[in-house]
């Protein structure tokens, strides 16, 4: 399986997401990314999921899911327009 992206060290500080993203320490804004997050007890936060794949984080005590490729503001081609260009 190929992976997206290596997510290590997600971490919560005051209204930021800080995550390591394919050796790169990234910081997000909470308010910009997820109300949900942004408003998330303690303990809702720092349950997650990193996808196997890389893909993404996923926050099953709030039901929120977030990709990576949307934090670093990336634009994927689907498959099926691959093949054809």
């Amino acid at each position: 399986m190929n992976k997206f992206h290596k997510i290590k060290n997600l971490e919560f500080e005051s209204d930021w997401l800080t995550i390591e993203i394919d050796g790169k320490i990234q910081k997000f804004d909470l308010n910009k990314i997820s109300s949900k997050l942004s408003s998330a007890s303690d303990i809702e936060k720092t349950t997650y999921e990193i996808s196997p794949s890389g893909y993404g984080v996923h926050w099953p005590l709030l039901d929120e899911d977030i990709s990576i490729d949307g934090l670093l503001g990336i634009r994927r081609r689907p498959e099926c327009e691959k093949l054809r260009a």
